[in-house]
Order: structure tokens, then C-alpha cells, then sequence
């Protein structure tokens, strides 16, 4: 609000001198512009500062609402270098991006035993790995299951710069795929054979993604309303959302005029890839991803011959978010997608009822 009371108060004295004896029009409007521009650009660094204040709080917030079921830790790891290079022979150039991960261990685990690893992808154009998904790893916790979850390139809370390395369906599938490799690197007691990967959203892009360049390191792939065509999402989006994947550190071009560059960032595109045990959901009111994108996935594994589960729910209440809700429905959904799990990854303590995802939530 302050920003646009800014910018009212410019173009009122503005407006004012243009009428002044002896002022230039083309002068004034040259002034003008670039002061609009320097607000415009004052406007994005704060957005960017709040974004980084917003993580140092919700950080608090983990330990605060799971520090006592899991020991709670932010690693510093690598992924590739950057995709564009703003000076390929500057210094630095070619250097791997720099990122953290959230790592969740259970604290109630024998650290001479081996675990399941669920590798947690976040979704969003720009967004994080945030305290929205508290419920979600409290209940894969309680099921002893360790948790990393990356903040891949373009997540927000960092700063401009790792918001602008952003490689939607790129090399951030290589961001998280390096928090997989760190985990077992690492951790004695990660199970390099039982590792998982799940994600709603742009994290079921990743996870779809993940499990088609990397078969032979996850045993299973749970992914929720996916993001699945670009190109179809391009087309029923509007142009502020097109936008961001213009941008020049972006993808850099819309759709239309690089077909080839976003087919090969959608997991639709690329279903003759999928080797994983994998199961889809996704809902018919999704007002985020349309249910017109994961059929199109659903029809090219069929076509492609690819095993795979999948569900289409009808309505249900919560839209894009229906089965990450804490309503007695979201949480049968969940059931089923731990059970899911639960025969490829053997978790110690896998969920039966529930009863048993109330009790992670509130024990």
C-alpha cells in the first residue's frame, strides 16, 4: 500500500508539472519513467527482504511444532551449475548453485539400524518448503521415516539471486535428486535401497521428473495433482503467470514460440520414461492444475504401456489442496498413499488406520 501511495503521489506532481512554463513534456515523462522504474525496483528488493523474513520465522515455527518428534536440521549442499550464465567467463562461472534442505529424523529411531528415506520436493512456481506441511511430516516421522526436503533453485526466502537461478522442471529436478544423494552420503542409517519420493502440486512435477531421470534410485513415486503439460497450462493460465516463465532468467521465451523446450520440462512429454512404481492423484475442481493436465499424464502412461495406480477424485472440498487437508477425507486419502508407500519403502512403523494419523498429529 505504501508502494502505490508512492507511485499516486509521483504521477500527481508529475501530472502538475507538465502544465509548468518552461518544462519539456518529453523531459518530464523521461523523469518520470525512471523514477517509476526505481520504485518498481525498490518494490521487488522489499519483496524479496520479506520473503527472507517470512523464512527466518516459519524456520522457528518447525522446531516449535515438531521439535518434539524429530531431531530438525537445515543442511547446506550443491546442485549443477546454473543452466544461464549472466557472465559465462566471469568469475564463479560454472560453479554448482549453493541451496539448503530441511532434514527430518525421527527421534524415537535406533541409529544402528537402516531407514527409509522419503525425498519431499516443495511445490510453486517460486515458493518454499514451509510449516503448511507440518501434518504431513509429523505423520511420515511417526512412520520412521527420514525426511529431506530441498530448496532447490528458485525457491523464495533467499534473496533475489537464488530466486532468479530458477530452472522450473529443469536442473532444480538435479537440485533435489543432490538432497537424495546427501542424505545417504551422510546419514549411516538412510537405507539406500528403500528411498522414496512424493510431492503435491510442482512437487509432483519434480517427483514425476525425478523418477523418469533417475529410475534405479527411487523404489516408489507418489505424485499429487502434478503439474503435467506446460504447454496446455501456458493456454488456460493468464499472461501474469505466463509471464514468470518468460523472463529472461527463465525459460525466456512463452510456449509458442519454444513448443520443444516446454514439452521437455512436462512429465506428459516424457512418460515413456517411467520404470518406478508410481501413483497418481488428482481432483476434478483443482482451481490450481487442471484435471485436463494429469489426464493427459494418465493417457500417455497408458499409451506408453507404463504400470502405474492412479485415482481421479470427484468435487472433493479443498480443490488443489483436497488430501492435504486435516479433514477426516484428506486423511483417508492419506492412507492410501502411505500404504502406497508402505509396500515398497517397509517402513517400521507404518500407518494402518486413521486412528494412527490422528495420533502422529497430537500424541
Amino acid at each position: 500500500m505504501k508502494q502505490l501511495a508512492i507511485v499516486l503521489s509521483v504521477l500527481f506532481v508529475s501530472s502538475i508539472f507538465v502544465f509548468l512554463p518552461g518544462h519539456s513534456h518529453a523531459q518530464d515523462a523521461n523523469e518520470l519513467k525512471q523514477t517509476l522504474n526505481s520504485l518498481k525496483k525498490a518494490d521487488e528488493n522489499l519483496q524479496h527482504r520479506l520473503d527472507i523474513l517470512e523464512k527466518k520465522i516459519d524456520d522457528v515455527l518447525w522446531y516449535e511444532r515438531v521439535g518434539d518428534y524429530a531431531f530438525i536440521d537445515k543442511v547446506f549442499m550443491t546442485g549443477p551449475p546454473l543452466w544461464k550464465e549472466k557472465n559465462p567467463t566471469g568469475q564463479g562461472a560454472g560453479n554448482p548453485v549453493k541451496f539448503w534442505s530441511y532434514v527430518f529424523i525421527p527421534k524415537n529411531i535406533d541409529f544402528n539400524k537402516k531407514y527409509p528415506l522419503i525425498v519431499f520436493p516443495h511445490g510453486g512456481v517460486h515458493a518454499d518448503f514451509s510449516t503448511y506441511y507440518t501434518h504431513i511430516v509429523k505423520e511420515l516421522v511417526a512412520q520412521q521415516y527420514i525426511v529431506v526436503a530441498a530448496e532447490y533453485r528458485g525457491s523464495t526466502g533467499y534473496g533475489k539471486s537464488h530466486y532468479e537461478k530458477i530452472d522450473y522442471g529443469g536442473l532444480e529436478i538435479e537440485d533435489v535428486h543432490a538432497s537424495r544423494n546427501f542424505m545417504i552420503e551422510n546419514y549411516s542409517f538412510v537405507d539406500e535401497s528403500r528411498v522414496g519420493i512424493m510431492g503435491w502440486s510442482h512437487g509432483g512435477l519434480i517427483s514425476l521428473m525425478a523418477v523418469f531421470d533417475h529410475p534405479e534410485d527411487y523404489k516408489v513415486c507418489f505424485a499429487g495433482v502434478p503439474v503435467s503439460d506446460l504447454i496446455a497450462r501456458m493456454g488456460y493460465k493468464d499472461q501474469s503467470y505466463r509471464d514468470l516463465f518468460s523472463a529472461d532468467y527463465h525459460i525466456g521465451k512463452p510456449a509458442d514460440q519454444n513448443v520443444e523446450e516446454y514439452k521437455k520440462r512436462s512429465p506428459a512429454w516424457n512418460a515413456h520414461k517411467l520404470k518406478t512404481p508410481l501413483l497418481i492423484h488428482t481432483n476434478t475442481n483443482d482451481e490450481d492444475v487442471n484435471v485436463l493436465e494429469v489426464e493427459h499424464l494418465i493417457k500417455s502412461l497408458k499409451a506408453e504401456g507404463k504400470k502405474f495406480e492412479y485415482e481421479i477424485f470427484e468435487n472433493l472440498p479443498g480443490g488443489h489442496s483436497f488430501d492435504r487437508m486435516d479433514t477426516k477425507k484428506a486423511k483417508e486419502i492419506r492412507l492410501k498413499i502411505y500404504k502406497f508407500l508402505s509396500k515398497y519403502l517397509s517402513p517400521p512403523k507404518g500407518f494402518t488406520s486413521v486412528k494412527d494419523i490422528d495420533e502422529a498429529a497430537y500424541r
